[in-house]
């Protein structure tokens, strides 16, 4: 979804750096991987294409931390009438 990001928190000898992959458009989503000892941070559209990829060696990431944008739950926009409820005088 847009919005959606990864920072990556990297060991660079005698400080660290940040990077951060974000969905920049609508569809879009960012998933993480993590094989053979490096990390691979990917921006993917819908029909799975991938846009960019950002990889690490595993034993320098010192953090990967994913922050999904908040979704609406989809209980909270029903569609129809609402329930009557009891009167509670009766």
């Amino acid at each position: 979804m847009k919005g959606d990001r990864v920072e990556i928190v990297v060991d660079a000898g005698d400080t660290t750096r940040t990077y951060e992959v974000v969905a920049s458009r609508a569809g879009r989503r960012v998933e993480t991987a993590v094989r053979r000892g490096v990390v691979e941070v990917s921006e993917v559209t819908r029909s799975g294409s991938v846009v960019r990829t950002a990889r690490f060696m595993a034993t320098r990431v010192l953090a990967l931390v994913e922050q999904p944008v908040p979704r609406e739950d989809a209980s909270e926009h029903r569609e129809g009438p609402r329930p009557l409820r009891e009167d509670p005088k009766t």
